[in-house]
């Protein structure tokens, strides 16, 4: 044990009287992991803002039935295009056959111009929605109050703005019971929707909520509608697709082995095609950012071999003296791994920093991960132990008289 110690302290000795040197030979493992943590740190951020963003849209707990599911082929798109539309004979086929669906809540989406007295908006989201939009976990009023059940049956023109159209909008001004046109027709502010943030720098908050019927007057009436469907409890979400999918081919009097003619999405469905267009990609990106790893170990490999030449009359005195070859070896491998792990340390740190200031300049968000932490930081030691380990050898080889002998 007093060995191992005396070489660590030999080499890090060696490395603190270079500094200079030192830290030119591992400038290269810094720039590395310095794009590498910055690289991983901001797709993890992605990652996670992506999820958050897909799951607040369709929810972990519910699915969305549609006109057709996402298409990977011509045919598929073909295909999909001669499907019907999805109407509310279908919701309440939904409702009447799965016994464990809670709610069915059908919705269609249009932008329309919206305009104040004070403020003009050329395009604002429009969102037809059921009264069962008022039992969804995720309809949050901030101020005023939600569409009431019976101005949903009467057809009333009232609205709830989101957050940033009630601010764009009406300023300062208190929106509720005030008026907003939307492609000319006036419609009463009974609420504003709590604030949902911004994805990639884009406003969640820009929008208004409408009874469907109203929605189905002003624009489309044969829109195809899409179906958030809500099981009766978590548990049973796959319980409830399936009977879903039953009721569905049933109202559209489907054969048994006709394909289906609407496609069914959950949270799950857009990770996977994310995560399958993506996963690729990020991948390469590390890899080619993890190229210059190899390059810096390249660099202290030549540093340490430069090194094992400077001081051959020391290596060969420790050896004359009783040094053994697993000392001069343990002594050079400390020394490679010291100066690439310091680089992988001042690297991890500068990376955080790199994606951090992105993330506050961008709409790129970043996550610090500590497996990331351990990743920079064991590569880097890595490194220095393999491309170090040739010069160790070759210092350990040394034959004591001739390395004496030297200049």
């Amino acid at each position: 044990m007093s060995r191992f110690i005396e070489s660590a302290a030999i080499a890090l000795s060696a490395i603190w009287a270079n500094k200079l040197r030192s830290m030119l030979t591992v400038l290269g493992n810094i720039v590395a992991v310095t794009s590498i943590i910055a690289v991983v740190s901001l797709v993890q951020g992605l990652n996670a803002s992506v999820s958050n963003a897909i799951t607040s849209q369709i929810g972990a707990d519910q699915f969305s039935v549609v006109r057709s599911g996402p298409t990977f082929s011509d045919e598929e798109q073909e295909r999909a295009q001669s499907n019907p539309q999805v109407t509310l004979a279908d919701a309440e086929a939904i409702r009447k056959f799965s016994s464990h669906v809670g709610l069915v809540m059908a919705r269609a989406q249009s932008s329309a111009e919206a305009k104040t007295r004070m403020e003009k908006l050329d395009t604002l989201s429009v969102r037809g929605v059921t009264k069962e939009w008022n039992q969804l976990p995720d309809t949050n009023i901030e101020v005023g109050r939600s569409i009431l059940p019976v101005e949903f049956d009467n057809r009333k023109m009232v609205t709830v703005l989101g957050a940033d159209a009630a601010d764009r909008l009406f300023g300062a001004l208190d929106p509720i019971d005030k008026y907003v046109q939307l492609n000319g027709l006036p419609f009463r502010v009974v609420g504003v929707a709590a604030k949902q943030g911004s994805l990639f720098g884009q406003s969640q908050d820009e929008y208004a909520v409408i009874p469907l019927s109203v929605y189905q007057r002003m624009f489309n009436w044969r829109q195809s509608l899409t179906l958030v469907v809500r099981p009766t409890e978590t548990a049973f979400v796959q319980v409830a697709k399936d009977e879903a999918t039953v009721a569905l081919r049933i109202q559209r009097r489907l054969r048994p082995k006709a394909p289906d003619n609407f496609g069914i999405i959950t949270s799950d469905t857009f990770l996977n095609i994310y995560n399958t267009a993506t996963s690729g990609i990020f991948a390469i990106l590390i890899g080619v950012v993890g190229l210059s790893l190899v390059v810096g170990g390249i660099v202290i490999m030549n540093i340490m071999l430069m090194v094992v030449t400077e001081r051959t009359r020391e290596i060969g005195l420790r050896k004359a003296l009783g040094a053994r070859r697993r000392d001069i070896l343990w002594q050079i491998l400390t020394e490679s791994i010291t100066l690439s792990t310091f680089g992988g340390v001042v690297g991890t740190a500068m990376g955080f920093l790199v994606a951090y200031i992105i993330s506050k300049l961008s709409p790129l968000p970043a996550i610090v991960e500590v497996w990331a932490v351990v990743l920079g930081i064991s590569m880097t030691a890595i490194v220095g132990l393999f491309f170090g380990m040739y010069p160790a050898m070759r210092a350990a080889a040394l034959d004591p008289i001739e390395a004496l002998r030297r200049e």
